[in-house]
């Protein structure tokens, strides 16, 4: 069997890799569940760590046998390391160049010491391209362009894998015990009902193939193209997941509505006096639609325009959010409004690891002369109180009764 070159070693290293951290993920979700044996536990933990001995092996070959082309290269052809120096550029410059130059030379590049790569393995074990932080903050930027659900939802920074924490969930609160006597026994009073929300980040990637051809083009065209790119996708990502985690509200906190009242009872009932004071009224392109042709009983439409902002529509003095019916699809004719105070209900926890690796020999970039670049997101999302928010339906909402004037 044929030796392997360098470029075979590291994808063998990136592969190993991969699955140390699909087993890490395994393992995690098994230590969450009550239901897992220690026996269970000690025998996928074994696993891990044989796939951990075999990804550092993996990464001693590719170490090793990049240490072998790299010192023939400089043998047969006496060429010196390629030593990219940054200083006094603009970082997103810097980014672009240290990029094409990593692909078009990736063993002297990675001999740089002033490289923009990452010198240690990620917690998956790949050797990724470190985004700079004004790269970083671009696509931040760009993604809150398209994160219309995102965020209405609290967003929770973390550093680990998994985690938990402890909310206190709404319930009701009873006036506390009359004591009739001075030497009385006071009696035990209720708690307030906690619940434990635990959560796994989740990864979340896609590969972006790239024309060598656009590659050669200019250093800005290649950053805005990853920035924009990069950050629709994160965003439609964290949206789609959002609003599938709202899917799974129990079935009482879920109606099919069409009138003005239902939704009036439902601010007013269903939702916590404290909640309704913050809570908005969120559906799609098809129920605002419908939303917006409905009539109140003075004649006047039901949403009426924010004075401050005119573009932002208002219900009862709530805000109208509008996502499209791609992202928020109506289902069987029926249009989605979600009641109530998102942030409250939901929490994401993002871990801000975002990593990007490229490769123009593997994964059939070699063939096309092509350039692959694989992006992952880190994230989870968990729904904190299903009682902070409601999901109504309707095909259609009756206009109010006029109000006839008194003769």
């Amino acid at each position: 069997m044929p030796l392997m070159n360098s470029q075979q070693a590291h994808d063998n290293w990136i592969t190993q890799g991969q699955k140390v951290s699909d087993q890490q993920a395994n393992l995690q979700t098994m230590l969450l569940d009550d239901e897992t044996t220690k026996e269970q536990i000690n025998s996928e933990n074994e696993k891990l760590k044989d796939l951990t001995a075999k990804r550092d092996i993996a990464k001693e070959v590719y170490e090793t046998t990049l240490a072998d082309e790299l010192a023939n290269a400089q043998k047969q052809n006496g060429a010196k390391a390629k030593n990219i120096d940054p200083e006094g550029e603009d970082e997103s410059l810097m980014f672009a160049k240290n990029f094409l130059a990593y692909v078009n030379d990736p063993i002297g590049f990675k001999q740089s010491p002033n490289a923009l790569v990452s010198g240690e393995e990620d917690d998956e074990g790949n050797w990724s391209l470190t985004i700079p932080e004004d790269i970083r903050t671009a696509i931040n930027l760009l993604r809150r362009r398209f994160d219309t659900i995102e965020r209405l939802v609290r967003t929770e920074t973390t550093s680990v894998r998994a985690g938990s924490r402890v909310w206190e969930k709404l319930s009701d609160v009873t006036p506390l015990i009359e004591l009739d006597t001075e030497d009385a026994t006071i009696p035990e009073m209720d708690t307030p009902e906690l619940a434990v929300i635990k959560y796994l980040i989740k990864r979340y990637g896609g590969i972006l193939t790239l024309t060598n051809t656009l590659l050669k083009d200019t250093a800005e065209n290649l950053i805005s193209y990853l920035n924009r790119w990069i950050s629709r996708k994160v965003s439609v990502t964290r949206n789609a997941k959002i609003l599938a985690t709202i899917d799974k509200l129990p079935t009482k906190q879920k109606k099919v509505i069409s009138t003005v009242d239902e939704i009036k009872t439902i601010t007013n009932i269903n939702l916590d006096p404290a909640l309704a004071e913050t809570a908005i009224y969120l559906t799609n392109q098809s129920g605002f639609d419908v939303l917006d042709r409905v009539k109140r009983s003075d004649g006047s439409y039901l949403l009426q325009p924010d004075i401050k902002e005119p573009t932002q529509m208002r219900l009862r003095g709530k805000s109208v959010v509008v996502v499209t019916d791609k992202a928020l699809p109506s289902k069987e004719g029926k249009h989605p409004l979600i009641i109530g105070d998102l942030q409250e209900a939901i929490t994401l926890f993002d871990r801000e690891h975002m990593s990007i690796l490229a490769t123009n020999i593997g994964a059939g970039a070699f063939e096309t002369d092509t350039t692959k670049i694989r992006v992952i997101d880190r994230f989870d999302v968990v729904m904190v109180d299903d009682e902070a928010i409601f999901r109504a339906e309707f095909s259609a909402i009756e206009d109010e009764t006029p109000v006839t004037p008194e003769p």
